[in-house]
């Protein structure tokens, strides 16, 4: 299972640390992290990807 925190996130989509926390807390539609540990929230990489491209935030291209 491949994880990422909020920072390659933020790292995939271009964007802050901080605008995934916004994203994370406001869109419903964002992915359910599968954990939440003293470092941060962990997500599935597959579901953050699966999320960017249905709402076009990431291409198939760019998706490892």
């Amino acid at each position: 299972m491949d994880l990422v925190g909020a920072q390659e996130i933020a790292d995939m989509l271009g964007i802050t640390r901080q605008r995934v926390g916004q994203l994370a807390r406001n869109d419903s539609t964002f992915p359910t992290p599968v954990a939440d540990i003293a470092a941060g929230r962990i997500w599935k990489r597959e579901d953050v990807e699966r999320w960017a491209r249905e709402t076009g935030r990431l291409g198939e291209e760019e998706s490892r």
